[in-house]
């Protein structure tokens, strides 16, 4: 059966990672994705990654990773000529995507009203730092800049360490799945109706609307200030990491039949009537104790150990591994993750990349092509646009592709 986005047709101008990550998903799920690249120099994450030779081949490990299935067209945009190709490619399109600056496509018109006025049913979607408007919405940023206005730094870490970013690029994923999630909506509206849509994503806007669950709420609905507190859960106790006979072990304890379960397991029943433990507020304001006591008991048997029998009595817990442990993990291998390509073109050895985080009945999302090489798939969309070998040889010698 068709994936969900199979016949969606992405023209994707975006860089680095919120952008080409949002178009990553589309494409997993059946969308044909036009990679529009810089000639010569294509996506600054081709140079990036831990490989510096595949960075000089513009393959980086960046790239890899968030690239397969598409194609990559190379269009000088600031070429009379380039903005003729694009927007004759915007013709047949569903949707565009681009994480410029704001203003930066209007200085090249090509902002919305423009190519809304060839194709009304496009869906257009701006990802930036800060969106469209703002007092803030020309700074330029970056993952780490989103961390530090959003909060998020001021919260990582303890009372010792913080501020600290997080260990991955979290704002400009969150960006990233919420402009995904946009991009989807309207083009089901799209298919309903025949209209377009304007998209603005704020990488600032998102990363707050996904701390609300919790920080953000506690502060605005309970007057809560938050603090940094390390891997202490801020609503609840036990929940942290714990040391044991050997090895640290993650336990989170949300409702009061996994405490009293944890109480029995390791062989302190009175704690489910210690005045200082019995409910939940209680056990959040005595934590330090009642970590002390739990370190004490779990001295009798390693993490492994006791992540066994936690979780048999249905007491989440968890090891910290590794990202070398936990993608070879038979988790991981079973759910189908991860996607290996065999000698791929400009990589010259397999590539293994990721798929998106669910699975559909009707047939899981996937891509069959591995990251295109620099303007590999020049030709094929051009002539696919109407031009001919004549018209792409003249643009190439123009250094229009």
């Amino acid at each position: 059966m068709a994936l969900p986005l199979s016949g969606v047709r992405v023209l994707d101008l975006t860089n680095v990672i919120a952008g080409p990550l949002c178009s990553h998903q589309l494409a997993m799920l059946g969308a044909d994705v036009v990679k529009v690249e810089v000639p010569a120099t294509g996506d600054l994450a081709r140079k990036m990654g831990a490989d510096p030779a595949l960075g000089e081949r513009l393959m980086g490990a960046s790239f890899l990773a968030l690239n397969a299935g598409k194609k990559s067209l190379t269009l000088n945009l600031k070429a009379p000529r380039g903005k003729e190709v694009l927007k004759r490619l915007v013709r047949d399109a569903d949707v565009v995507l681009e994480n410029f600056r704001p203003g930066t496509m209007k200085k090249l018109g090509l902002d919305y009203p423009v190519l809304k006025a060839i194709n009304p049913r496009l869906v257009y979607c701006a990802v930036s730092g800060f969106g469209q408007a703002g007092p803030l919405a020309q700074r330029p940023s970056y993952d780490q800049i989103i961390q530090g206005f959003s909060g998020l730094m001021s919260l990582t870490g303890d009372a010792q360490t913080a501020p600290t970013r997080a260990g991955y690029v979290v704002c400009d994923t969150m960006a990233a799945m919420t402009a995904a999630f946009a991009v989807a909506a309207a083009l089901y509206r799209q298919r309903a109706t025949g209209e377009g849509e304007m998209i603005d994503v704020s990488m600032l806007d998102a990363s707050l609307a996904t701390m609300a669950a919790w920080v953000v709420s506690n502060y605005l609905n309970a007057g809560k200030v938050p603090v940094p507190m390390g891997n202490e859960n801020h609503t609840a106790s036990p929940s942290g990491t714990f040391r044991t006979g050997r090895g640290l072990l993650n336990i989170v304890n949300n409702e009061q039949k996994q405490f009293e379960s944890l109480c029995d397991i390791i062989g302190r029943p009175e704690l489910k009537s210690d005045p200082r433990f019995a409910a939940r507020q209680a056990r959040i304001s005595h934590r330090a104790e009642l970590r002390a006591i739990l370190e004490e008991a779990l001295q009798a048997k390693s993490a492994e150990e006791w992540e066994r029998l936690f979780s048999e009595a249905g007491v989440p817990a968890g090891p910290i591994l590794t990202v070398p442990e936990i993608v070879a993990h038979p988790q991981v291998a079973e759910r189908r993750l991860l996607k290996r390509f065999g000698q791929v073109a400009g990589v010259g050895r397999e590539v293994s990349v990721p798929r998106v985080g669910f699975h559909l009945a009707s047939g899981s999302p996937d891509v069959a092509s591995p990251p295109p090489r620099l303007g590999q798939h020049t030709d094929e969309v051009l002539r696919a646009a109407g031009y001919s070998e004549v018209d792409i040889a003249a643009l190439r010698r123009e250094g229009v592709v």
